[in-house]
Order: C-alpha cells, then sequence, then structure tokens
C-alpha cells in the first residue's frame, strides 16, 4: 500500500454523548436538534431512534410524526466541542497528517506509523480501545489503500465497527452492486439526476461513462474514478485560510415580517461572523446577505468591500442590502464574509488620518447595542461572550421576536 489512511467517526457522537452525560438516556429513542414545536431538523439521533426512519437533516415535525415517543433535546455545542479536542487529541497522535472532517470525524495518515496493514490495524483498535477508555464513547474505525476507501470502510461495520479495504480491487468488490449513494461524493441530487438516466448502482456507472460525463461533467469524470477505485488525494489539514465563506444563519420560529427587527437579528449575526473570523485570523472582501421566505425561496445578495473588517462595517453592508429588497415574509435571514485573506490592504483615505477607522467602528457598533439593549431590555454588551454561543443566540433572537410582537 503506498499510502495507509484511517477514517475515524463517532457513533450518533451528540446522541451518544448525552447518554454518556445521562445513563437514564442508555436504549431510548434521542433526537439531537429542534424540539417537535419548533421549526429546524434532526442534527443527530440514537440508533433506537433511527429503528423508526428517523435520520440526521431530517424536518423535526417529520420526525415527530415518526417517532412521537421519542425524547427530543437541544444540541449543546459548548459541550460536543470540549470532547471533539479530546478526542481528535488522542486520534491526531497516531498520524503523520490528521484532516478533520467534522467535530465527529476526521482521517489520519499513518503510512510511516504503520508500516503495513497490520500495524495499521493494530493502530486503530488502539484509538476504539484509547476512545471507550478514555472519553467512554464508541467509534468506527476504518482502514484503506485511500480516503475513499477509508471513508467506505469506517460506514461498513457501524455502530463501534472495524473495517479494512486495502486496494482498489477490493473496493470495487464491495461496492460494484451498491447503489450510486455508496460513493459518498454522490449526493441525494446527483443520484437523482443518474437514476433519471437509468444509472443506479455502481456497476451502472462503470458501464454507462460517456453519459456520466455528459451529465455531469467535471465531477462526472471524478466519480468515474472513484467508481473504479482510483483516488490519489492526500490526508491534508484543515487550514481556516481555505475557508471559502464564514458565516451564520437563524431560522426563526415563525415567519418575521418586521424588517426593523430583521435588521436587528443582522447586527447579532454581523458580531457573531466577526467573532468567528478573529478567532481565525481571517478578513472578508465582500458580504452576503441570505433570505428564505415563507414561500421557500431563497436568494443570496452580495457586495465586494473592502470595509469587512469589523462588525459594525459587515453589518451595514448586510443592512444595506436589506434595504433593497422587497418586504415579504421571512423564514431564515443570514450574513456571511467572502473573498477571506488573512491581510487586506486598501487605499487610505483623509478619514484614516483623522481616527483609526476601526475605533470609529467599534464606537458605532456600540452604540447600536446600547440601543438594541434598550429596545429588547437585555445588556448585550456585558453578554457577547455568551450571545456567540448557538443556543444562547438563537434562545435571544426568539425571545427578541417575541417581544417585538407585543
Amino acid at each position: 500500500m503506498e499510502q495507509i489512511i484511517i477514517h475515524v467517526d463517532m457513533d450518533a457522537f451528540y446522541a451518544s454523548v448525552e447518554t454518556r452525560d445521562d445513563p437514564s438516556l442508555r436504549g431510548k429513542p434521542l433526537i439531537i436538534g429542534s424540539l417537535p414545536h419548533e421549526r429546524g431538523v434532526v442534527a443527530t439521533c440514537s440508533y433506537e431512534a433511527r429503528k423508526f426512519g428517523v435520520h440526521s437533516g431530517m424536518n423535526i415535525k417529520e420526525a415527530y410524526r415518526l417517532c412521537p415517543h421519542g425524547i427530543y433535546r437541544h444540541p449543546d455545542f459548548n459541550k460536543y466541542r470540549t470532547v471533539s479536542r479530546q478526542l481528535h487529541e488522542i486520534w491526531y497522535s497516531y498520524a503523520t497528517a490528521a484532516q478533520a472532517v467534522s467535530l465527529d470525524e476526521a482521517y489520519l495518515d499513518v503510512t510511516e506509523q504503520a508500516g503495513n496493514l497490520e500495524g495499521a490495524r493494530q493502530i486503530a483498535m488502539t484509538i476504539k480501545k484509547r476512545t471507550r477508555e478514555e472519553i467512554g464513547l464508541t467509534c468506527s474505525v476504518g482502514v484503506g489503500y485511500s480516503k475513499t476507501a477509508a471513508k467506505t470502510a469506517s460506514e461498513e461495520k457501524k455502530p463501534d465497527g472495524y473495517y479494512e479495504i486495502p486496494d482498489p480491487e477490493s473496493f470495487v468488490n464491495l461496492v460494484i452492486d451498491r447503489d450510486v449513494r455508496v460513493l459518498y461524493t454522490i449526493g441525494e441530487k446527483t443520484a437523482r439526476k443518474l437514476n433519471l438516466a437509468g444509472i443506479y448502482t455502481v456497476r451502472d456507472i462503470q458501464n454507462n461513462g460517456a453519459k456520466v460525463k455528459e451529465l455531469l461533467g467535471k465531477s462526472g469524470l471524478w466519480i468515474l474514478q472513484i467508481a473504479s477505485g482510483i483516488d490519489n488525494r492526500k490526508v491534508t489539514p484543515y487550514r481556516p485560510e481555505d475557508a471559502k465563506s464564514i458565516g451564520r444563519e437563524v431560522t426563526f420560529q415563525q415567519d418575521v415580517n418586521d424588517y426593523g427587527y430583521l435588521k436587528d437579528v443582522l447586527l447579532l449575526l454581523s458580531l457573531c461572523v466577526d467573532h468567528r473570523a478573529r478567532r481565525v485570523g481571517l478578513q472578508g472582501g465582500g458580504v452576503t446577505l441570505k433570505l428564505t421566505y415563507a414561500d421557500m425561496t431563497s436568494i443570496t445578495r452580495s457586495r465586494l468591500d473592502d470595509l469587512c473588517e469589523s462588525a459594525y462595517q459587515i453589518y451595514r453592508i448586510a443592512a444595506d442590502l436589506l434595504d433593497k429588497e422587497e418586504e415579504q415574509p421571512v423564514r431564515l435571514i443570514g450574513v456571511s464574509i467572502y473573498n477571506l485573506a488573512q491581510h487586506r490592504y486598501r487605499q487610505l483615505s483623509l478619514f484614516d488620518y483623522e481616527e483609526d477607522h476601526l475605533d470609529v467602528a467599534q464606537k458605532e457598533m456600540e452604540k447600536l447595542l446600547d440601543n438594541l439593549g434598550r429596545k429588547y431590555g437585555l445588556d448585550f454588551i456585558g453578554n457577547l461572550d455568551k450571545i456567540y454561543g448557538s443556543q444562547v443566540l438563537y434562545r435571544t433572537i426568539e425571545y427578541m421576536r417575541k417581544r417585538s410582537e407585543n
């Protein structure tokens, strides 16, 4: 094997953490995400809930219809991030290169440490053992000659499983007659396109190469390679500067008609976006506003602008974009920055010589937050660190919505 890659994937991560911390949940259908009376989706669920057809990304109302006796809880992302750091510390100690895919899964290049398949097997078993004994959770581990093989292997024996795919021939033999969705690069929309063309299995992909390329273009070429077991990608550590955008959005529990309130929400979202960007040392060169209306149609509006160095500047651009839209009931609003860079240069103006523009922006933001606090009876300035957290942010925005309606 030219390279040996391990893929580690936690089993129903959020639900497993909650069950570990509250043993009374063990063996019960636990759904983490929105609550049944709220708008939203399932973030993850226990394997007991999956028996009823519940799965990640499902509308919470549909999940409740399938599993009305389930236990529904909001996610605690601060807790999950803490556990994730503990997990990654264990996993990364066995790799020359590691690539986190999410809080609960990662690719590990163990070519040097393992030496051969037997060595990789021992590392995988050690990772499973330490994850169980030190963190109190189970994980599924796959060993493969490529990232695709390792990912496929980790899915093969879930939960708490282990599987290995040592070469392209073994990979193709495993997946050849399975649905095209077994190739994890194929999503629902792509699968639908292939199905409409009479392509249902990996074998169909191999036998209809020209049609696949015609349907999917460059991505079709990649899918043809994967279907033949060809994947030479390396494990590449994630770098924040490689991100295409940094954003935050919120779905309201009821459609919103008050565009003044929407601007108040944009202010908080802009603070969160700026906070995330500063944590990784990035600045934006443009702002995007996203709106989803009550009829589920979505729009995005963007503007390139060098002045995206503060939450105030992000907010002003996003609010201006909102002002240009026709008012109609809004279901979701989001703001993001793009064209990211670690350092951004711009031409100085007379304004800069009179007073630093970031100091001005900071003072203007404090004024806006002070006004917002008086409007809703909340101390925003004193609680920003809490508001950056998802749960507090959503609760605050919902509280503001109810106050704005009275």
